[in-house]
């Protein structure tokens, strides 16, 4: 099948082009590279059956272009970090929402399916753990920029969801928790990889707040294979489903675990949010999914431990 892949020059796109490939698919990316990298791809680059376009989801022509020549759309091209939706919040809310009103557009147009990503940020600041995903959303104040990520993916999500019942426009949602792996940037607030850089080097490792928040670890090899079977599957059409793992570790907890397993001197530091993102900034102290729905859809297994996943994130840096 001819697959595109919008934002595949990212960390999860890359790696999910990668397993597209091996399977045989021929795969198109479009990227604008704000997040993404093309050293992310690079080692495609050389294959016949994969090309890149290094333009926007913002630019009709070329979207259309790309979406009429699939058969299948994964879009993941987003504002992702919570440092970059600060930096940037008109980019961030104009690439999640008109760029995913132009994908689902022209998806319609053409039928062609679509997997949306979504994010574990729909759910906000609620405290009942585990998330399922009919849940009620409780989220902060406008004036706290972090929130307008969770409201912009929840419109998103809304879109996709209309189009799916007015248009019959076959689309898949997942909502991904926390996911890591080889290649990922600490760039923009992405805590594992940051954590271990530093670790390598000697240098802090700096923690915001009291440390005692905790998420949910996922390998991004886990979390392609769970999209990509939902993607086969008839029945996951106009349907949301949590992706990632259960295992839950504390900020604190990561940090002495990284340092340990690496021998590192770094020392382990705390500052207040306000002093690393904005005044009033709020953070959600437990993100947890519940996996049952895309356990009973398509049989989804989280195969990597946290330990597996910290021994090839550090194995990657190392090199």
């Amino acid at each position: 099948m001819k697959i595109l892949i919008t934002g595949g020059a990212g960390f999860i796109g890359s790696h999910l082009a990668e397993k597209l490939l091996q399977q045989n698919h021929s795969v198109s990316i479009l990227d604008n590279l704000s997040t993404g990298k093309l050293s992310n791809i690079s080692h495609l680059a050389g294959k016949p059956n994969f090309r890149y376009t290094i333009d926007t989801i913002l630019k009709c022509g070329v979207l259309e272009k790309l979406i009429k020549e699939c058969d299948l759309i994964y879009h993941l091209a987003a504002a992702v970090g919570v440092k970059y939706i600060i930096d940037n919040p008109l980019l961030s809310l104009q690439t999640n929402i008109v760029g995913t009103e132009n994908v689902l557009e022209f998806a319609n147009k053409y039928k062609k399916k679509v997997l949306l990503a979504s994010t574990s940020e729909i759910y906000g600041k609620s405290n009942k753990v585990p998330f399922k995903e009919e849940d009620d959303r409780i989220l902060g104040s406008t004036y706290i920029s972090r929130w307008s990520y969770s409201s912009s993916k929840a419109i998103d999500e809304f879109f996709a969801l209309a189009y799916y019942r007015e248009k019959k426009l076959p689309v898949v949602i997942v909502r991904c928790f926390n996911t890591v792996g080889p290649r990922q940037s600490g760039q923009y607030g992405m805590v594992l990889p940051k954590f271990v850089k530093n670790a390598l080097l000697d240098h802090p490792l700096t923690i915001y707040g009291d440390g005692k928040q905790s998420r949910c670890f996922a390998d991004v090899e886990d979390v392609v294979n769970g999209m990509i079977k939902l993607m086969e599957e008839k029945k996951a059409e106009g349907q949301v489903f949590n992706i990632g793992s259960t295992e839950e570790i504390t900020i604190g907890e990561l940090a002495h675990k990284i340092k340990k397993m690496i021998g590192s001197k770094s020392k382990i530091e705390y500052i207040k949010y306000e002093d690393a993102y904005e005044e009033g900034f709020e953070d959600m102290q437990r993100r947890v999914p519940d996996l049952t729905k895309i356990k009973n859809m398509v049989g989804y297994e989280v195969k990597h431990s946290l330990d597996s996943i910290l021994d090839r994130v550090i194995k990657h840096y190392e090199q």
